[in-house]
């Protein structure tokens, strides 16, 4: 069996880009891409020559066939892509904007994805992955992508496994804002590895300051809390240390979704490479700096050598705390 670096689950969706800026009811005419979080993971890891792969469900539909397709050009593994004859694949459209984020519209209430289970885990496989990765949108989908991630999540500590987690809030997909901040805290505090958005950390702990978010998660066991800070870098602490990594600098944002799913590309490959967190971090503010600069979700990872020459071609500092 080939081993796998990072293994990831989620829901994998057929994104329809606005050709043309506007609101999305007035658009005619759109363009096809894959979208989700934990997908542009898995294909941001593959790009940098890491074995990737995705766990989920699609339906037996186009839909279905265009991700799986997808992913398998970029090289991620989707041995562990079910196809469900029940349930469809979900979607989404997503407007053209000059700037600021783009509005998005899901239809996945119900989908293939949401249907993923406990049944469906195959310990044989997982027990293969170096690392998981984790979101909080699998959380928020059903009961059964609910008890899917836990099940994954202890099997990767019974293992003594490492776990990268990533809040990704999506309010809407909750009843409430309690149950969300309840459930992602409880997986965040189970991980090796926390990755919030300030903004995220500051809705999901209470506390403003980035030294105090990461210390609520350290204090629970967390190894690495690191803050993405938009333009302005990263915060990273650990039990040993803290600083801030600068951000580079983006003559022109064309698109911000993936970029924190880049950023946890670069910190990701840079544990895989037991590199020091702060050349970690430094890669994950490049991947997120490159992602904003391109239209769709992935398009504007880098490759290895890309990757190289984007951080040794630009100047960065850190500043310790």
């Amino acid at each position: 069996m080939q081993s796998i670096d990072v293994i990831t689950f989620g829901e994998a969706m057929a994104m329809f880009i606005a050709d043309s800026c506007g609101p999305l009811h007035e658009i005619n005419h759109y363009t096809m891409e894959l979208a989700g979080a934990e997908t542009n993971v898995a294909i941001g890891l593959a790009k940098l020559g890491y074995h990737a792969s995705f766990v989920s469900k699609v339906g037996a539909d186009a839909f279905g066939k265009f991700i799986m397709e997808k992913l398998q050009k970029h090289h991620v593994q989707v041995d562990q892509i079910l196809t469900d004859t029940l349930f469809p694949t979900g979607f989404q459209l997503k407007s053209r904007v000059t700037q600021g984020d783009p509005e998005v519209q899901y239809f996945r209430k119900g989908s293939a994805a949401s249907h993923l289970s406990i049944s469906d885990f195959n310990e044989r496989y997982f027990q293969k992955a170096k690392h998981l990765h984790m979101t909080g949108i699998p959380l928020a989908l059903s009961s059964d992508t609910r008890n899917f991630a836990k099940h994954a999540l202890s099997f990767f500590k019974n293992n003594a496994k490492k776990v990268s987690f990533d809040p990704n809030l999506r309010p809407k997909l909750w009843k409430t804002e309690k149950e969300m901040v309840d459930t992602i805290n409880f997986f965040a505090k189970q991980a090796n590895y926390v990755l919030p958005g300030l903004e995220e950390g500051i809705k999901l702990t209470g506390f403003e300051k980035p030294s105090d978010i990461a210390s609520y998660y350290l204090d629970a066991g967390v190894e690495l809390v690191i803050i993405k800070l938009g333009e302005k870098g990263a915060y990273y602490k650990s039990a040993k240390e803290e600083a801030i990594i600068n951000g580079y600098p983006v003559e022109k944002i064309v698109d911000t979704v993936g970029a924190g799913d880049g950023f946890a590309v670069g910190v990701i490959s840079g544990i895989l490479e037991n590199l020091p967190v702060e050349e970690s971090v430094q890669r994950g503010n490049a991947i997120g700096a490159l992602a904003v600069q391109s239209l769709g979700d992935n398009t504007g990872y880098p490759d290895k050598q890309e990757l190289v020459h984007f951080i040794n071609n630009q100047s960065q500092r850190s500043v310790r705390i």
